[in-house]
C-alpha cells in the first residue's frame, strides 16, 4: 500500500493529497507552461501515481480549477433552507457570501490560480463558464421565489445576473491586489453594495426596465473601478 493510499483512506488525507495535486499542477504550469505539462508530471510532482489523479479530477484543468462543485452546492444549500419569508435580494447575497470561502481557504493559492487563468486561455475559458454555472443556479432559485409575480422571470435573471457578476467584480479586484488578509472585507462590502441597485430593494422604483437600466448603468462604473490582471 503506498503512502498516497493510505492518506487517502480519510476525509483529512483525501484533502492532504488534492492540495498537493494542486500545488504541483500550479507549479508546473508556472514553470513549463500549461502545454508542456502532462498529468503524469503532477502525479509525479505530487508522489501519488496516475489513478490517484484521476480519483481526484478528470484532467489537468480541473486540478488547477477552484472547487465550484462545493461552492455551487452550499450556495444551493441556502437558497432551499431559507425562510419563505426571506427578501429574495438578501437571499442572493447571503448565497453569494458562501462562495468567498473557496478562495479565502487558500489566498496564496487563489492568487495563483487567479493569474494562470488570465495567462491560459483554455483555463480563462473554462472560468468564465464556471460564472455561467453560477448565474443560472441563482436565476433558477428565484424564478421559484417570484413564481406568482408576471414579471417573475425577468427579476429573477436580473437579480441572479446582477449578483454574480457583482461577486465576480469585488473577487478580480481582491485577487489582483494579491488578496490582502486585511482586504477581504472590504471585498464583500463592495459585493453588498449591488443591493441597492437590485429590483425590489429599495421598495421605490419606476417599474422593472427603468431598473434594468440603472442596474446595467452600475455594472459599467464597477467594472471601470476594477483594477486589471496583474
Amino acid at each position: 500500500m503506498t503512502g498516497a493510499t493510505r492518506r487517502g483512506r480519510s476525509a483529512e488525507g483525501r484533502a492532504e493529497v488534492r492540495r498537493d495535486l494542486v500545488a504541483a499542477a500550479v507549479t508546473l504550469f508556472r514553470e513549463r507552461g500549461y502545454e508542456d505539462t502532462t498529468v503524469d508530471d503532477i502525479a509525479a510532482a505530487a508522489g501519488v501515481g496516475r489513478r490517484t489523479f484521476f480519483r481526484y479530477f478528470r484532467s489537468k484543468e480541473d486540478a488547477v480549477s477552484p472547487d465550484h462543485e462545493t461552492a455551487l452546492a452550499r450556495a444551493a444549500e441556502v437558497f432551499e433552507t431559507a425562510h419563505a419569508t426571506e427578501p429574495a435580494a438578501a437571499l442572493a447575497l447571503r448565497a453569494g457570501e458562501t462562495v468567498f470561502d473557496i478562495y479565502t481557504d487558500d489566498p496564496h493559492l487563489s492568487v495563483e490560480r487567479y493569474r494562470l487563468t488570465h495567462d491560459v486561455p483554455v483555463l480563462r475559458d473554462r472560468e468564465s463558464a464556471s460564472i455561467d454555472h453560477y448565474r443560472r443556479l441563482f436565476t433558477r432559485y428565484l424564478r421559484g421565489r417570484f413564481a406568482d409575480d408576471p414579471d417573475g422571470d425577468l427579476r429573477a435573471a436580473v437579480i441572479g445576473a446582477a449578483v454574480v457578476a457583482a461577486h465576480n467584480l469585488a473577487l478580480r479586484a481582491w485577487l489582483a491586489a494579491g488578496a490582502p488578509e486585511d482586504g477581504m472585507e472590504a471585498c464583500r462590502l463592495r459585493f453588498r453594495r449591488v443591493a441597492e441597485m437590485l429590483p425590489g430593494e429599495p421598495a421605490h422604483t419606476n417599474g422593472l426596465h427603468a431598473v434594468t437600466r440603472r442596474l446595467e448603468q452600475a455594472v459599467v462604473r464597477l467594472e471601470r473601478t476594477t483594477p486589471p490582471a496583474q
